[in-house]
């Protein structure tokens, strides 16, 4: 039928995005982030060692992702100018609020990060690098990303998802219920009041907004922050008219790129 994912297929793929996400991984890790068993683990494992996308650690059973890895998106260019045109406007912005920002879009059932500025500033229980993903309908950018869609398309990714069998039906129509589309384009934004989905659950909340090209939805821009640390109504006062110029400064680069003619 078509739209039913091959199980195995999906194994090794979330098994691979996880190692690559993670940088470095044990057996047993890659066994609970991919969701199977330890032997099932180990003979994904073994595959993608064979195929040269993964090797092994020296002297430690441990194992990373290799540079074919990255040579899988060569023929990828969507994210280029997008995170040409957001780098400095991103780094401005957590110099003046002191939080991470990160411009994610949507890849599949997951959005993804295309760039961040963890790594200018303290304030950060972790680093985040491209390619790391989280979840559509748990995470701010994902929301907003939903809201955004057009609704036919918004209608085939819940259908995927519910096609999935790794995911909670009732998790599902819940989220679904809350995610309220129309509340956040009409305020512009979403929220997460925790993100559970990182490498520090429940530590953060979060704050996205639009970036727009040519009028569309194109990606969304997050700041983090320590849930400890600001009430989410506070939050949205200080930083969210900051954000959304920063958004608007973007996308106005994102439209000039279009407009002007690629160079030979």
């Amino acid at each position: 039928m078509k739209g039913v994912p091959i199980q195995s297929f999906s194994r090794a793929i979330a098994a691979l995005k996880a190692i690559n996400r993670n940088r470095s991984m044990t057996m047993m890790e890659i066994s609970r982030a991919a969701n199977v068993p330890y032997p099932t683990a180990h003979r994904i494992v073994q595959t993608l060692l064979y195929e040269g996308l993964i090797e092994q650690e020296p002297a430690r059973k441990r194992y990373r992702p290799t540079l074919l890895v990255q040579s899988l998106s060569s023929g990828y260019q969507h994210d280029g100018v997008l995170v040409e045109a957001a780098r400095a406007p991103i780094v401005d912005l957590t110099r003046k609020v002191g939080w991470p920002v990160s411009i994610a879009i949507r890849v599949g059932k997951n959005m993804m990060l295309c760039d961040s500025t963890h790594a200018n500033t303290s304030l950060t229980f972790a680093q985040y690098y491209p390619g790391f993903t989280l979840p559509l309908l748990d995470s701010a950018s994902g929301k907003l990303s939903m809201a955004y869609a057009d609704d036919d398309e918004r209608a085939q990714i819940l259908k995927w998802m519910r096609a999935d069998q790794d995911i909670d039906p009732n998790y599902l129509a819940a989220a679904e219920l809350a995610l309220n589309a129309e509340g956040i384009r009409a305020r512009g934004y979403a929220v997460q009041g925790r993100n559970y989905f990182n490498h520090t659950p429940g530590k953060t909340s979060s704050i996205a907004v639009p970036i727009f090209k040519q009028g569309r939805f194109e990606a969304a821009m997050t700041l983090v922050f320590f849930a400890s640390a600001l009430k989410l109504e506070n939050a949205l006062e200080s930083y969210l008219p900051e954000m959304l110029a920063t958004a608007r400064t973007i996308g106005e680069a994102l439209d000039k790129a279009v407009a002007e003619p690629v160079a030979a």
